[in-house]
Protein backbone atom coordinates (compact mmCIF):
# COMPACT_ATOMS: atom_id res chain seq x y z
CA UNK A 1 0.00 0.00 0.00
CA UNK A 2 2.70 2.35 0.85
CA UNK A 3 4.22 2.14 -2.71
CA UNK A 4 1.01 3.00 -4.28
CA UNK A 5 1.08 5.41 -2.00
CA UNK A 6 4.27 6.74 -2.94
CA UNK A 7 3.77 6.22 -6.68
CA UNK A 8 0.27 8.47 -6.50
CA UNK A 9 2.36 11.01 -4.74
CA UNK A 10 5.27 10.58 -7.65
CA UNK A 11 2.48 10.89 -10.48
CA UNK A 12 0.74 14.30 -8.78
CA UNK A 13 4.24 15.84 -8.63
CA UNK A 14 6.02 14.70 -11.79
CA UNK A 15 4.13 12.59 -13.84
CA UNK A 16 6.21 12.30 -16.47
CA UNK A 17 8.78 10.30 -14.26
CA UNK A 18 5.71 7.82 -13.21
CA UNK A 19 4.30 7.24 -16.59
CA UNK A 20 8.20 5.87 -17.50
CA UNK A 21 8.69 3.93 -13.92
CA UNK A 22 5.36 2.51 -14.64
CA UNK A 23 6.31 1.05 -18.38
CA UNK A 24 10.27 0.52 -17.49
CA UNK A 25 8.92 -1.63 -14.63
CA UNK A 26 7.80 -4.70 -16.07
CA UNK A 27 10.81 -4.94 -17.96
CA UNK A 28 13.41 -4.18 -15.41
CA UNK A 29 11.08 -6.90 -13.65
CA UNK A 30 11.81 -9.47 -17.01
CA UNK A 31 15.53 -8.61 -17.22
CA UNK A 32 15.98 -9.24 -13.55
CA UNK A 33 13.72 -12.79 -13.76
CA UNK A 34 17.09 -14.75 -14.62
CA UNK A 35 19.39 -13.56 -11.85
CA UNK A 36 16.12 -14.44 -9.70
CA UNK A 37 15.97 -17.94 -11.48
CA UNK A 38 19.77 -18.65 -10.82
CA UNK A 39 19.28 -17.12 -7.07
CA UNK A 40 16.91 -20.10 -6.12
CA UNK A 41 19.28 -22.41 -8.05
CA UNK A 42 22.40 -21.69 -6.31
CA UNK A 43 20.74 -21.15 -2.85
CA UNK A 44 19.26 -24.99 -3.76
CA UNK A 45 23.23 -26.22 -4.15
CA UNK A 46 23.82 -24.78 -1.14
CA UNK A 47 21.64 -26.34 1.00
CA UNK A 48 22.18 -29.82 -0.97
CA UNK A 49 25.99 -29.04 -0.21
CA UNK A 50 25.01 -28.65 3.38
CA UNK A 51 22.65 -31.89 4.17
CA UNK A 52 25.19 -34.06 3.00
CA UNK A 53 28.18 -32.29 4.72
CA UNK A 54 25.85 -32.51 7.95
CA UNK A 55 24.46 -36.58 7.10
CA UNK A 56 27.49 -37.90 9.19
CA UNK A 57 26.29 -35.52 12.39
CA UNK A 58 22.47 -36.61 11.98
CA UNK A 59 23.41 -40.01 11.00
CA UNK A 60 25.78 -40.91 14.55
CA UNK A 61 23.05 -39.08 16.65
CA UNK A 62 20.70 -41.43 16.19
CA UNK A 63 16.92 -41.02 17.32
CA UNK A 64 15.64 -39.06 19.79
CA UNK A 65 14.74 -40.40 22.96
CA UNK A 66 11.13 -39.37 24.14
Amino acid sequence: MLTFLLWVLLLVFCWPLALLALVLYPIVWLLLLPFRLLGIAVEGVFAFLRAIVLLPARVLRGRPTT
